[in-house]
C-alpha cells in the first residue's frame, strides 16, 4: 500500500528547508524502495498569491487523501495588511481546524555537539531531552466569541474567549501520559489554576485521567513558575501537557535551551495519528532566498513523521543517526556556527544528511 505525503513548503525560508526534506524523502523513495508519494501544494501567502486564499480547496484535497504531511512554514510581511481571514497563519489554523490536528507535540532535545551553543551554561542544559504536549485546537486561539467591538460609551475592546471542555482536556491528557510511558513516566500539567476557572477544570480532569496510569508521576505548575523553572532547572521536566497558548509561549523558550530554534521539529496529530510535521520556526523573511537557513529541524520533522505517523521507526532512526554523523563532522549552518566548525549553507547541509543516510 502506497503511503501518500502532502509537502507543503509555504512561504520564505520554508522553500528552501523542505526541499532539502524532499532530498531525504526522494532518496528514501527511490534508493531504498520505501512506497511512498508525494504531492506538493500550496499554502501560506504563496498560495493567497495564487488563489486570493491562504488555505485553497485544492491543498485541502491534497492534505485530506494525505497519510501524513510536512509543511514549511507560513507568514510575511508583505501580507501583514491582508484581511486577518487572509493572512497565511490563517491557513495554518485552518489545516489544525480541519484536520482536527488537536495533539502538538514539541520536543526540546539538545544534541551533545551543540551544548555551547545554548545561553545558558552547558551543565543546565546539557543532556536535556522532555518533551511539551500542547493542546492546539481550543483554547484562547479558538473560542468564540471573539474580535473587536466598539461599546456604546465609544469605547473600543477586544475579546478573545478562553474555553476547554472536559473531552478536549481528556484527550490531551490521554497523549501526554501515553508519550510519558514511552519515555519517564512523568508528567508536569502546566495551568494557572489559581486565576482562571478554566485551567481549574483542566487540572481536575489531568487528576481524574491520571488514574488510568498508575505507572505515571503527575505533578501540577503554574505557568509563570513554569517559564521560570524551564530556565533555572529544566532537565527536572520530562512531559509537559499543558494549553494552546501557555504551549505556544513556553515551548518557544524550551527551543532556545538547545541552541536554536532551527533544530527542533515538531508534530500535530489527530485522534487517528495522522500528523502534520514542521519545523518550529517561522518563515523567517529577513534571510528567505539566501541559502543559510538551518534544514535540520524540518529534516528532524520527517523522522518524527516516520516515527509517529507511518510507523517506521527504524527509518527515523537512520534519519535521526545521519543528523547526528554531520554534526560531528562539525558542519554547522550560521544559526550554530561556533568556532572551529565549518560553517555550510542550506543546501550543502542537507546534502551532507543525504550523504550519511546513503552510508
Amino acid at each position: 500500500m502506497t503511503t501518500k505525503i502532502a509537502i507543503l513548503p509555504g512561504d520564505g525560508i520554508g522553500q528552501e528547508i523542505v526541499a532539502e526534506a524532499v532530498k531525504l524523502l526522494e532518496y528514501l523513495q527511490k534508493g531504498e524502495g520505501l512506497n511512498i508519494e508525494l504531492e506538493s501544494a500550496l499554502i501560506g501567502g504563496t498560495a493567497y498569491e495564487e488563489y486570493g486564499t491562504p488555505l485553497p480547496d485544492s491543498t485541502m484535497t491534497v492534505v485530506k487523501e494525505a497519510d501524513a504531511l510536512i509543511l514549511g512554514a507560513v507568514g510575511g510581511p508583505q501580507w501583514e495588511s491582508l484581511d486577518r481571514p487572509l493572512r497565511p497563519e490563517q491557513g495554518l489554523l485552518g489545516l489544525r481546524a480541519n484536520l482536527g490536528l488537536f495533539a502538538n507535540l514539541r520536543p526540546a532535545i539538545l544534541a551533545p555537539q551543540l551544548a555551547d551553543a545554548s545561553s545558558l551554561k552547558s551543565e543546565i542544559v546539557s543532556g536535556l531531552d522532555l518533551m511539551i504536549v500542547r493542546e492546539l485546537t481550543g483554547g484562547i486561539y479558538f473560542g468564540e466569541p471573539r474580535g473587536i467591538y466598539t461599546r456604546e460609551d465609544g469605547l473600543r475592546e477586544g475579546h478573545n474567549t478562553l474555553i476547554y471542555n472536559e473531552s478536549e482536556i481528556e484527550r490531551i491528557a490521554h497523549v501526554a501520559f501515553q508519550i510519558a510511558m514511552k519515555r519517564d513516566k512523568r508528567v508536569c500539567s502546566v495551568d494557572k489554576a489559581n486565576v482562571l476557572e478554566v485551567t481549574e477544570l483542566w487540572r481536575e480532569i489531568m487528576i481524574r485521567t491520571a488514574k488510568e496510569y498508575p505507572e505515571i508521576e503527575l505533578s501540577h505548575m503554574y505557568v509563570d513558575n513554569a517559564a521560570m523553572q524551564l530556565v533555572k532547572a529544566p532537565k527536572q521536566f520530562d512531559v509537559v501537557v499543558t494549553t494552546n497558548m501557555f504551549g505556544d509561549i513556553l515551548s518557544d523558550a524550551a527551543a532556545m535551551l538547545t541552541g536554536s530554534i532551527g533544530m527542533l521539529p515538531s508534530a500535530s496529530l489527530d485522534s487517528n495519528s495522522k500528523g502534520m510535521y514542521e519545523p518550529i520556526h517561522g518563515s523567517a523573511p529577513d534571510i528567505a532566498g539566501q541559502n543559510v537557513a538551518n534544514p535540520l529541524a524540518t529534516i528532524m520533522s520527517v523522522a518524527m513523521m516516520m516515527r509517529y505517523s507511518l510507523a517506521m521507526p527504524e527509518v527515523a532512526d537512520k534519519i535521526e543517526g545521519a543528523v547526528n554523523s554531520v554534526l560531528d563532522q562539525g558542519l554547522r549552518t550560521a544559526d550554530i556556527f561556533s568556532p572551529g566548525m565549518t560553517q555550510i549553507s542550506t543546501s550543502a547541509m542537507g546534502d551532507a544528511v543525504l550523504a550519511a543516510l546513503k552510508k
